[in-house]
C-alpha cells in the first residue's frame, strides 16, 4: 500500500500523476508506476526504487504523454517483495488496477481462479482484484462488474481501476482505506491522500467505506450498499507543506493519529472471535518445532527493545515458555546459550537495524529464528526464518509512535499463537483477547478525539 493518483481531464495525466504522486513521497515507497489511456489504448509504465526511475523510463517511451485519463501509484510492500513484477499498476486483460490495502482472502482467491486456468504475474494480492475485475467484466457492464468484484474481497482496500473498453472512465473502490475525490474546471483528481490533489483543486470529496464510484468528467456516480448517495464537497483550507501532514502540525502527531487504521491492518484476517482461533500462516511455523521451543530470546534496539519488554510478559503468561531480553548490541558479545529447541526473535520497525541483523546471524548459526518487521523484503523480513509483518505504513517521525503499538499487537497475536499450539491457553481466553483487540481501534479512536480537551501548546 501506499499512494495512489487518478486523473480525469483535459491537461496531461502523465504530468498532473507524477506530481501527484510526488507530494504523497513523504509517505515512503519502494516502487512506481502507472497507467495512461492515449488514443483508445492503455499504457502501462512500472519501475523499483524512486519516482525519478520511472521518470527516466519514460523519457524513453512515445507513448502515454499525450493521454488525459489515468491511474498512478506508489507502493510499500505488504504482499510480495519490493520488484517492478510486483509493482502497480497491474494488468488483467483490459484492465489495468492499482490498489492499497491488504486483501485478507487472496490466497483462496488465487487457488480458486487457478482452477480456472487463470495465471499470475506477481506475487501480490492487487492482482487477485484485476483477475477478478476481468473476469466479472466479460459477463457485465462495468460498475456491475466492479460491485460484484468487491463483494468477493475481504479486508481493507481502496482501488482506482482502468477498463480498456470503457476508456473515459476510472472505477474506484473504497473501504476502511481512504480515497478522496478533487473536483477542478472540467476535470477530476482522485487520490489516497489531500496533498495530491491541493496544488489543482480545493474541492474535495471524501469516500466513505463501502462506497463504489464510476468517475468521469461529466459525471461521477456513487452507490454505497446497492443505493446511489452524495458525498459532501469540502473546500480544504490547508497549505501545501500542512496537507502533507494531514492536517496535523508535525508528522509524530499525524502518526499518532493513524494507530486506529494501521492497529486494525496489524491483526485483520488473523483471528477469529467466533471459534476463538489465530491465523498466522505467514509465519509457517510447524506444530513440531513450536512443541520443541524450551525458550525464547528476544532481540532488539531502541523503541523495539521496549516492545521487547512487553513481549516476554505476552509470552510468558499466554505461551508459558520463558523468555530473556536482550540489546542487540550486547547479545553477540554475551556468547548466549542457544540449542536447537531456542527461539531467538528480533523486533525492527526498519528490518534494516544494523546491531539487530547481527544478532540475527548469530543466532541463525544455532537455533530458528522470527521477526517482527514493518517492512517486507527488508534485510531482517529476508534472513529470519518466519516472519510477522505489522503493516504499520512508513513512519517518518523519529520518536515511534504506530510502528511500536503494532508491534505489541503483533507480539500479542504471536504469543496467543504459540499458546494454542502448545495447548496451554483455551479458547474462551483467545475469544476474549480478539474481542478486546477487534475493539482496540474504536476506543483508540475514541481517546485520540478527546485530544483537544489536554493539548498543551504542542
Amino acid at each position: 500500500m501506499c499512494g495512489i493518483v487518478g486523473y480525469i481531464g483535459n491537461s496531461s495525466a502523465l504530468e498532473v500523476i507524477l506530481s501527484g504522486l510526488e507530494r504523497l513521497e513523504y509517505r515512503g515507497y519502494d516502487s512506481a508506476g502507472v497507467a495512461i489511456v492515449e488514443d483508445g489504448e492503455v499504457f502501462v509504465s512500472r519501475a523499483l526504487g524512486k519516482l525519478q526511475g520511472l521518470k527516466d523510463q519514460l523519457k524513453n517511451q512515445e507513448h502515454g504523454r499525450k493521454g488525459t485519463i489515468g491511474i498512478g501509484h506508489t507502493r510499500w510492500a505488504t504482499h510480495g517483495k519490493p520488484s517492478e513484477q510486483n509493482a502497480h499498476p497491474h494488468r488483467a486483460g483490459r484492465v489495468s488496477l492499482i490498489h492499497n490495502g491488504i486483501i485478507e482472502n487472496y490466497i483462496e482467491l488465487r487457488e480458486e481462479l487457478k482452477e480456472q486456468g487463470v495465471t499470475f504475474a506477481s506475487e501480490t494480492d492487487t492482482e487477485i482484484a484485476a483477475k477478478l475485475f476481468e473476469r466479472e467484466l466479460k459477463i457485465k457492464a462495468p460498475f456491475q462488474a466492479l460491485k460484484d468484484t468487491c463483494d468477493q474481497l475481504r479486508g481493507s482496500f481502496a482501488f482506482l481501476a482502468i477498463d480498456q473498453d470503457t476508456p473515459d472512465r476510472i472505477f474506484v473502490a473504497k473501504n476502511a482505506t481512504p480515497i478522496v475525490i478533487g473536483l477542478g474546471s472540467d476535470e477530476v483528481f482522485i487520490a489516497s491522500d489531500i496533498p495530491a490533489v491541493l496544488p489543482f483543486t480545493k474541492q474535495v470529496m471524501v469516500l466513505e467505506d463501502g462506497d463504489l464510484a464510476e468517475v468521469g468528467v461529466d459525471e461521477i456516480l456513487i452507490e454505497n450498499n446497492g443505493k446511489r448517495v452524495e458525498r459532501k464537497i469540502e473546500q480544504i483550507s490547508w497549505d501545501p507543506v500542512t496537507a502533507q501532514k494531514g492536517g496535523y502540525k508535525h508528522y509524530m502527531l499525524k502518526e499518532i493519529h493513524e494507530q486506529p487504521q494501521v492497529l486494525g491492518e496489524t491483526f485483520r484476517g488473523r483471528l477469529n472471535i467466533d471459534d476463538g482461533s489465530i491465523f498466522l500462516s505467514d509465519l509457517q511455523l510447524s506444530d513440531e518445532l513450536v512443541k520443541n521451543i524450551d525458550r525464547i530470546s528476544l532481540v532488539a534496539c531502541g523503541t523495539a527493545w521496549h516492545a521487547c519488554l512487553v513481549s516476554k510478559f505476552y509470552l510468558e503468561l499466554l505461551a508459558k515458555i520463558p523468555v530473556d531480553v536482550d540489546y542487540a548490541s550486547e547479545f553477540r558479545y554475551r556468547e548466549p546459550v542457544l540449542s536447537k529447541n531456542s527461539l531467538v526473535g528480533v523486533i525492527s520497525q526498519s528490518g534494516e537495524t544494523a546491531d539487530t541483523l547481527a544478532a540475527l546471524d548469530l543466532a541463525k548459526s544455532h537455533c530458528e529464528t522470527f521477526a517482527i518487521c514493518n517492512v517486507l523484503g527488508s534485510s531482517i523480513a529476508r534472513k529470519a526464518d518466519h516472519v510477522l509483518f505489522t503493516h504499520a505504513g512508513p513512519e517518518i517521525s523519529v520518536a515511534s509512535t504506530k510502528a511500536f503499538t503494532t508491534q505489541l499487537v503483533a507480539a500479542l497475536l504471536f504469543a496467543t499463537f504459540l499458546g494454542q499450539k502448545k495447548g496451554v491457553v483455551g479458547t474462551d481466553t483467545v475469544k476474549e483477547l480478539a474481542s478486546a483487540l477487534i475493539e482496540l481501534p474504536t476506543v483508540m479512536r475514541q481517546t485520540l478525539e478527546l485530544e483537544p480537551k489536554f493539548r498543551r501548546g504542542f
